[in-house]
């Protein structure tokens, strides 16, 4: 990729901004171009934009909506080996992630479009003779998109689609790590004939662009992804407005192992989890809690398998598991959190180390035994390529110490006893529980998470809604 500037897109114009932040390649370093630090003039521009067309993009009917994101859905798969490209350079991910990212995101367009004839009210029983009461859903009307950098052109149509689906118009905030996919996404926008002010992009740091976002009076719903010191500061900028919030933050996600369990399927699934995007997703797997009678077993199926993983640059080396971490504060906190387990009494059965590739942020995939419960490994999110296991005598001391956490996202147990996998779903107290497979949700499920994980949720059915508010209408005979 040559060195490009990009504009932003504010009602389907490319508009520049002076000041530039540079976007480089955690893998290498090198500098893959430079985006807008957005002035707080274009911020308002893109609301204005935005709720200028909103009354009219919400007086279109649903299946009229659906079809515009149906053509967008087309030219992301035609133009998908050149946005995965994008995807991997700028964000270190492995080809073959970055391809399935760009075309789980087409695919997502296209079911959230199938929802246009399914939208529903209700009818409610009155008490009065001749009254009917309708429940009617109705689109909240300018949303703030703003989009972490570990999947981030995914979170583009996870936010835009249900969003214009429903009658919204919406402002795009890509994170300053990568935003090129996304300036990528509008070019492809521009090229429909989705009506000006629908979809609209700008970039910039939270601290300035986020903030003039959230804490915008014409800004009806703030729909973010990120950390949850992030989100907290979201929520204090959007507070003065009363504006919705649909926050999906950090995770410390608990994989249990059961002494009956599949072994070599849990220690497939759980590194599968572990190694995905080298550990930077907010429902990897964080932490094992594995019985006393297979502990040694599969401590060390688990550290052979992870330290057989390939990582490396995947903008130079195709068949790689995993790449690099997004940059070089991520690789400080990895590292320095690693050094206090072990100070802490936390053995090293692999890694543990900074990886020496020359250039980039890379971190060996790592598994880390003997942990305990009130070590910060077992409690903190890592967001990196390590696994910290505890030996546990039963499902009850796994499920409370499972349930011991400021999080509440996703969660897993990997066992043959029915019994115990239901005990699990009921006890576990998580958004999403996987059994017996890796930790990836459907985009026709919910996922949402409790306590410090988030507030709302996302795909399907529920996660359309939350982009609806209800009107109650009485009409009396």
């Amino acid at each position: 990729m040559t060195d490009s500037v990009y504009q932003n897109f504010i009602d389907n114009a490319f508009v520049a901004s002076e000041s530039l932040l540079e976007v480089y390649n955690p893998a290498n370093g090198q500098l893959l171009g430079r985006v807008p630090e957005s002035p707080a003039e274009q911020v308002e521009r893109a609301v204005a934009a935005a709720r200028r067309a909103q009354k009219g993009w919400a007086a279109k009917t649903a299946i009229e909506r659906a079809g515009y994101l149906r053509q967008i859905a087309a030219k992301v798969r035609a133009n998908a080996d050149r946005l995965a490209r994008i995807i991997t350079q700028e964000g270190g991910k492995v080809p073959g992630l970055a391809q399935v990212e760009v075309n789980f995101t087409a695919d997502y367009l296209d079911y959230m479009a199938e929802w246009a004839r399914r939208l529903e009210g209700e009818v409610l029983t009155s008490d009065r003779a001749n009254e009917h009461i309708f429940l009617m859903r109705k689109p909240l009307g300018v949303v703030a998109g703003i989009l972490p950098w570990n999947f981030p052109f995914f979170l583009i149509a996870r936010k835009m689609a249900p969003a214009l689906l429903t009658g919204n118009t919406i402002v795009i905030k890509p994170s300053e790590e990568t935003p090129i996919n996304c300036y990528a996404f509008a070019k492809l926008v521009a090229e429909t004939d989705l009506p000006a002010g629908v979809f609209n992009v700008i970039g910039g740091k939270g601290a300035s662009v986020g903030h003039g976002l959230s804490s915008h009076a014409g800004v009806d719903l703030v729909s973010f992804t990120g950390s949850v010191a992030t989100g907290a500061r979201i929520m204090a900028s959007a507070a003065p407005n009363i504006t919705k919030l649909n926050l999906e933050l950090g995770g410390k996600a608990p994989a249990i192992v059961l002494a009956d369990a599949d072994l070599e399927l849990a220690v497939k699934a759980i590194v599968a989890s572990r190694v995905i995007n080298t550990g930077q997703v907010c429902n990897c797997a964080e932490r094992v809690y594995v019985e006393r009678k297979v502990a040694d077993a599969f401590i060390d199926k688990v550290a052979q398998a992870m330290a057989a993983t390939r990582y490396g640059d995947p903008s130079q080396q195709a068949d790689l598991d995993m790449g690099p971490l997004i940059n070089q504060a991520g690789l400080d906190k990895v590292a320095q959190m690693v050094r206090t387990a072990i100070g802490q009494g936390a053995q090293r059965a692999t890694g543990g180390q900074v990886a020496d590739l020359g250039a980039g942020f890379h971190y060996q995939p790592t598994v880390l035994a003997g942990c305990k419960a009130d070590m910060e490994i077992m409690r903190k999110e890592i967001f990196g390529p390590v696994l910290p296991i505890q030996v546990v005598d039963d499902l009850d001391e796994a499920i409370a110490l499972a349930n011991d956490s400021e999080y509440g996202l996703t969660s897993s147990i990997y066992t043959r006893d029915l019994n115990a996998a239901l005990k699990a779903c009921r006890e576990i107290d998580f958004g999403e529980t996987y059994i017996n497979r890796e930790n990836f949700e459907a985009m026709q499920g919910f996922h949402a998470g409790a306590r410090k994980s988030g507030i709302g949720g996302a795909d399907g059915k529920h996660g359309l809604y939350e982009y609806t508010r209800t009107q109650v209408v009485y009409i009396q005979g």
